[in-house]
């Protein structure tokens, strides 16, 4: 840096050796500090200098004089962490500040900071703030999250209905702070400035609101600058124009402007997998005041158990990678091979889902299924009511904007319920389970004319499932969940993680139980990672690893080419605990990796 470095220019080993070592005893007489050049350096090293991202794109850049510089030998182990050593022989490296103190982990060759809170060491989201203001003071091994107060009462009640307004206006300001009470708002609007789509509140409730947004982003328009997001009172306003529609996301969650704008393009896409993209510029190229209500009536629902989702928290939407059923590579194989041996000639995908997880999928060998597309198919019939609710058989023509957003393709669709032998859909029974107790048969076509042809191909599948056991397998699978952190790692310090697989698009993660069973200590979990993941994937951030302290637990993301891993432990835990138990993540991963993960999928 200018003004605070040293000379580029060496004179011999024994000055590179003090410019990297501990500096000479200064002669007597002689300044201990001497004189500094005004030129710049690039005398630089990586254990004293650090530079910290923020989601914004600033940075910030330390100077931490470090008592010994770690070794830069690579490492022969491929996706390891090396045990975190202090920075002397004390332990003030596990208990001091990181802000203090700047240590580093091995990874592959590659040295990297370990950095504090990702806003800074006391910053913490004012809703969260909030939520935890009044609650009881726990043991450090037991805070994950006190819900005894008022306050956390209200996140509950975040997806209550927001009545109508009365035609007399009498309960408008009681519902109004009720609009503004909710943590996050999705809104879509015509570029004419016509309400489309609201989360909360009725057309007559959010008409000014929606007034409001469209004259800034008009404003701006004018201005030949686009306006992609902005802060107002303690929320973060994003919004995405796409083609006719502007899309717009409020959130006091906690998520960056990358993350909300994820979940506003899923939004589009739900809308495009009921019109197709023709469809939608048609409408507005002939009318651009149309009213899109009308042709999208009956699909509110899907947008917001949608929307629901981002509330509540979707690990699916922060990784962009779906979930699969754990089974043995010869389980699953017996599984794929069914569906192959019983496909009929119409068939372009077939694909079985258990739990809202997937457990197999048949594809031609030159297409694959995008995984925002399954997302739509998986909040279709696992999040929304309406199809499961009706029972039966279903057919259904959606877009798959991934696959082709220009047409339509035909889904059938048929549950089997995991709580009895009964695969005869239908039932009553089956259409009280909740989506985890679900496996469903889903059989996609383009041609609409084929719905005989996969209502038999279905009855072939349940049948020889049946026949091999591999419905057995399924249900027994489904009622096992997932493991416990620390089933996969006995004595591990961490309570969660997230582990994404690059190469195959898929994640993995244990149960929630025992920290976060609850639906706001759940959400309070995917605001953290939401927090990690929006620093290590910043626009000016090059990370490869970020450790993060705070009040209520120690933090880890790690990410290589090959994988992405998120882990959280109390705020008891040592940096050299959670280092370990990384470690022995990505080894089980390893281990089990033709388990949790479908490698390749039978293609036809």
């Amino acid at each position: 840096m200018p003004g605070d470095g040293a000379s580029t220019k060496s004179d011999g080993p024994a000055q590179e050796r003090s410019a990297l070592g501990a500096s000479p005893a200064p002669k007597h007489g002689t300044s201990l500090r001497p004189q500094l050049q005004s030129t710049l350096t690039t005398a630089v090293s990586r254990t004293d200098i650090h530079t910290q991202s923020y989601q914004d794109g600033s940075r910030e850049t330390t100077t931490v004089s470090a008592e010994s510089t770690p070794s830069t030998k690579p490492s022969l182990v491929f996706g390891s962490i090396r045990r975190i050593k202090g920075l002397s022989s004390s332990e003030v490296g596990d208990t001091a500040s990181v802000r203090s103190y700047t240590p580093t982990l091995q990874i592959g060759g590659d040295n990297e900071s370990l950095l504090g809170d990702v806003f800074g060491s006391s910053y913490e989201e004012p809703t969260w703030k909030l939520f935890s203001s009044n609650s009881e003071v726990l043991e450090p091994s037991e805070t994950s999250l006190c819900e005894d107060n008022e306050v956390t009462v209200d996140f509950y009640r975040e997806f209550d209905t927001i009545n109508a307004v009365c035609e007399d206006g009498s309960n408008e300001e009681q519902l109004l702070n009720q609009w503004k009470s909710k943590k996050k708002h999705f809104l879509i609007l015509s570029s004419a400035g016509k309400p489309i789509y609201s989360r909360h509140g009725d057309d007559n409730l959010i008409s000014s609101s929606i007034g409001i947004i469209q004259t800034i982003i008009s404003f701006y328009e004018g201005s030949k600058d686009q306006l992609k997001g902005f802060m107002a009172a303690g929320a973060r306003f994003v919004i995405i124009s796409q083609g006719p529609l502007y899309l717009v996301a409020i959130s006091k969650l906690g998520e960056d402007d990358i993350q909300l704008r994820v979940q506003l393009e899923a939004l589009y896409m739900q809308i495009l997998s009921t019109l197709t993209l023709p469809t939608l510029n048609h409408l507005f190229s002939n009318r651009p005041s149309t009213d899109l209500r009308r042709p999208l009536k009956g699909t509110e629902v899907l947008l917001s158990a949608l929307a629901d989702s981002f509330t509540r928290g979707s690990p699916p939407t922060l990784l962009s990678a779906l979930e699969c059923l754990k089974l043995r590579k010869s389980e699953r194989q017996v599984i794929s091979d069914t569906l192959l041996q019983s496909k009929c000639d119409a068939l372009l995908y077939g694909l079985v889902v258990a739990g809202g997880r997937l457990v197999s999928v048949v594809r031609p060998r030159k297409h694959s299924l995008h995984p925002s597309d399954l997302q739509l198919i998986f909040n279709m019939l696992f999040e929304a009511d309406g199809i499961k609710a009706g029972g039966g058989e279903n057919w259904i023509p959606l877009c798959l904007p991934g696959f082709n957003k220009n047409g339509y393709l035909y889904m059938y669709v048929s549950f089997v319920s995991a709580l009895n032998s009964d695969h005869e859909a239908g039932g009553a029974a089956e259409r009280e389970t909740d989506a985890q107790d679900t496996i469903a048969i889903l059989l996609i076509s383009a041609n609409k004319e084929s719905f005989y042809d996969l209502r038999k191909m279905r009855d072939t599948i349940v049948n020889e499932l049946d026949k091999n056991g591999s419905m057995a397998i399924i249900k027994i699978a489904i009622h096992r969940g997932r493991p416990l952190t620390t089933d996969i790692v006995p004595g591990t310090v961490l309570r969660h993680f997230l582990y994404k697989s690059k190469v195959n698009v898929q994640y993995v993660m244990p149960s929630k139980e025992p920290h976060f069973p609850t639906l706001l200590a759940w959400r309070r979990l995917l605001s953290l990672y939401h927090t990690l993941h929006a620093s290590v994937h910043a626009k000016n951030a090059h990370l490869k690893v970020h450790h993060c302290i705070s009040r209520d637990s120690i933090s880890l993301a790690w990410i290589t080419p090959l994988f992405e891993l998120y882990c959280i432990a109390g705020p008891n835990a040592t940096r050299n605990a959670v280092a370990q138990s990384a470690n022995k993540i990505t080894q089980w991963v390893r281990r089990e990796e033709e388990r949790v993960f479908i490698i390749g999928g039978a293609v036809f």
